[in-house]
């Protein structure tokens, strides 16, 4: 795609930043004793508005249109659909690689907002709405960002650059929603627990610890499991959506006699 579809706008920049907050907060504030619950509330109240924002700047931008829009309606039915049928079993998850591809072909802007509509509808889907929800669409939506930020590539070097960004994100993705919740997760008599008297490079390396012992096998199983869906169906979804993508040119016709 151009250079101005793939340029990440205002709003996407602002998610990053908000997404900073959400995920990094153990890192700068005290955590009680609980998860505090003015905290999902407050994620799911700026994230809506967020996407909303994104759409809107991206449209007003040029980057997107009335086809790309109804494109990211199709793309966000198809992924609510396919998350409950892998369930995240084993780390097993179908969801992932359509966000990454659709992100590569369409642009980071579209990518964020696919993800976070994707794993709002799906939750409503399989009543799968709770404190983790914000956190697993900025997440998501992360996933798809990124995608449509990574450098210029085609053919077999595009599906190897996409199936190694599909293993990557698949454990940010793991580390992400575990350090958000993390905290709250271990007792504070563990080596892996969070001591808030600690600094934020030794709170950091117990989180490592805490991660391979607890999520490791499932991020993998994730990781695997974009590699190998991009590597087998990747090709032929990129060649769709780029078509799909692609203006309609029309010749005009002879007129007649």
């Amino acid at each position: 795609m151009t250079g101005e579809r793939t340029r990440a706008s205002w709003a996407v920049a602002v998610a990053l930043a908000i997404g900073a907050l959400a995920f990094g907060w153990p890192l700068v504030l005290r955590p009680q004793s609980g998860l505090p619950p003015e905290l999902a509330p407050l994620v799911f109240a700026l994230v809506l508005p967020l996407v909303l924002a994104v759409l809107l700047s991206e449209l007003a931008g040029g980057r997107m249109d009335a086809r790309t829009l109804a494109m990211l309606g199709v793309l966000a039915a198809v992924g609510s659909l396919l998350r409950p049928l892998s369930a995240g079993t084993a780390g097993i998850e179908l969801l992932f690689f359509v966000l990454i591809v659709a992100g590569r072909v369409f642009g980071a802007g579209f990518g964020f907002a696919l993800g976070a509509i994707t794993l709002f509808t799906s939750a409503l889907i399989t009543s799968g709405v709770g404190p983790w929800l914000p956190y697993q669409m900025l997440a998501a939506g992360f996933v798809g960002l990124f995608a449509g930020l990574l450098p210029p590539a085609r053919g077999r070097a595009e599906v190897w650059l996409l199936a190694g960004y599909g293993m990557v994100s698949a454990f940010a993705y793991g580390w992400v929603m575990d350090f958000a919740f993390w905290p709250f997760g271990v007792g504070n008599d563990t080596g892996i627990s969070f001591d808030p008297a600690l600094g934020p490079l030794q709170n950091l390396h117990r989180f490592a610890l805490y991660n391979i012992a607890t999520s490791m096998g499932w991020n993998l199983g994730r990781a695997l499991t974009n590699a190998v869906l991009i590597a087998l169906v990747g090709p032929a979804l990129l060649r769709l959506l780029r078509r799909s993508a692609r203006p309609a040119a029309f010749e005009p016709g002879a007129e007649p006699s």
